[in-house]
């Protein structure tokens, strides 16, 4: 039996994206967590990279030293989407067998 016949390379493909469905649901209910300052701020995304809360601890706020925030801000929200990319990364190579595709995810 040839597998690459044309009802076998359909519902290959059909399974294939039926997996890729259940992997994006569970990418956007997945949660990452990154902090920068010792814990001062937290940001939390999907593992889609979608951005979903900052935390800013009071006493990170001083008025007089607003770069400060501002840089612990951008790195833990850097740090989260990273997370997320990886894990976006992960399950595709689960899911693909390690093949990059062009647009999933950015490859």
């Amino acid at each position: 039996m040839n597998p690459f016949k044309v009802g076998n390379l359909e519902k290959m493909l059909a399974d294939q994206l039926q997996k890729m469905q259940r992997m994006q649901q569970q990418l956007s209910e997945e949660r990452l967590q990154a902090s920068a300052g010792g814990g001062m701020v937290e940001a939390t995304a999907s593992g889609l990279g979608d951005l979903i809360e900052i935390t800013i601890k009071p006493e990170a706020v001083d008025p007089n030293d607003v770069e400060m925030l501002q840089d612990l801000v951008l790195a833990a929200v850097r740090e989260v989407l990273t997370k997320a990319r990886e894990l976006q990364q992960q399950k595709t190579a689960e899911l693909t067998g390690g093949l990059q595709i062009p647009g999933l995810f950015g490859a």
